[in-house]
């Protein structure tokens, strides 16, 4: 993790030099060291232009997900028992339609090294730490009064000091002139806004894309927007004050950004009628019921695996337009020949059939003529 706590560090040194410039160095407005505050918004707006592209990628494949969430389904259903090649055909269906299951996970994925990293730093100064002063690009103790490190202890959020969380003892907030009271306010405000944040980032993104029809998954949604606010009622006290800063800070620039990007990139639109019912309901019930219907008269049709189609039956050939077969002209047409005593007629007959067959042919044209007649 160095690579990170060098890297954060070097963005938040950055930030706050700049702001130094036009806050000085000493206490600023409403006795806040607003240097130090919008160096760490500085480090959510620099986090978050560098996330910008992948969120709205993530955004792009949630979309893509939910247009092949009845695909999904049916490959679910069709290799229920076969795991492996449910897998490979979902993989194919994904690189065919170029949407990235893990593209949802990505951004999270980043964030979350920055996040440990900045919970480092922020909290590694404070009044009884002398040694290591110097580490990721800091000015130390021995720099003066002014250096990083000083500056940094020194600082307070409205006479609360940005390294001390809401269980950090009296005495040592003593040190630095802080009263434990005024910080437990603080950094019970700030926690209850990091909190309400938290939940509100993540219902604009479940409202957005709906909720899932998959009981498993929505189990998850849910545990996603009640659990993670329910453990961080525990946790937040424990959060360094700056920590805190971060992370209502970059809750509010994700519900800007979620704001934009989901106008922008808007889930299906559904009408009232096509609208899905409710999971759990009769109506959804009625809907599942009907969709195993339709699979399974469609298995039942479907040729078994590894037989041979059967091939259709070639239609016969009209003759002349007579609609007589190529056979049956065949078998007609020889005694009309023999009849008319045409060439070949008669070949391997002997001598008094022939004489026989002449005379049958003279006769029938004996009665033509008198028909005619």
């Amino acid at each position: 993790m160095e690579w990170a706590y060098d890297g954060v560090s070097w963005v938040l040194l950055f930030w706050h030099d700049l702001w130094t410039k036009v806050f000085g160095s000493e206490n600023g407005f409403l006795q806040t060291d607003w240097a130090w505050v919008l160096a760490i918004v500085g480090v959510v707006i620099t986090l978050r232009v560098i996330l910008f592209p992948l969120f709205v990628k993530q955004i792009q494949s949630q979309r893509a997900m939910q247009k092949l969430a009845p695909e999904i389904k049916a490959l679910q259903e069709r290799y229920k028992g076969d795991r492996e090649t449910l897998q490979k055909e979902m993989m194919e269906l994904y690189r065919k339609e170029k949407a990235n299951p893990l593209m949802g996970c990505l951004p999270i994925l980043i964030q979350m090294p920055v996040f440990l990293a900045l919970f480092h730093i922020l909290r590694r100064p404070d009044p009884d730490q002398t040694k290591n002063t110097d580490l990721y690009g800091w000015s130390g103790l021995d720099a003066g009064q002014l250096s990083d490190w000083n500056t940094y202890v020194h600082a307070k959020l409205f006479g609360a000091p940005f390294w001390s969380t809401f269980l950090t003892p009296a005495d040592q907030l003593a040190s630095v002139n802080a009263a434990s009271l005024n910080v437990k306010l603080v950094a019970g405000v700030l926690g209850a806004a990091m909190i309400l944040t938290t939940f509100l980032t993540t219902r604009q993104m479940i409202l957005k894309t709906g909720w899932n029809e998959d009981p498993n998954q929505r189990m998850i949604q849910k545990v996603m927007l009640y659990g993670i606010p329910v453990i961080m009622i525990f946790s937040a006290g424990a959060f360094p004050i700056g920590v805190v800063i971060y992370w209502t800070v970059n809750n509010l620039f994700s519900l800007g950004q979620q704001q934009y990007v989901l106008h922008k990139y808007p889930p299906p639109a559904q009408s009232a009628s096509a609208k899905p019912p409710k999971p759990g309901s009769k109506a959804h019930e009625k809907m599942l019921e009907e969709q195993r219907e339709a699979e399974q008269r469609r298995k039942d049709l479907a040729p078994k695996p590894g037989q041979k189609p059967k091939k259709a039956a070639e239609p016969k050939k009209p003759v002349n337009g007579t609609g007589v077969s190529g056979a049956a002209a065949n078998d007609s047409e020889e005694p009309k020949a023999t009849a008319k005593g045409g060439p070949g007629a008669g070949k391997n007959l002997s001598r008094s059939e022939r004489i026989a067959r002449a005379k049958k042919v003279s006769g029938a044209q004996q009665a033509s003529k008198k028909k005619k007649g």
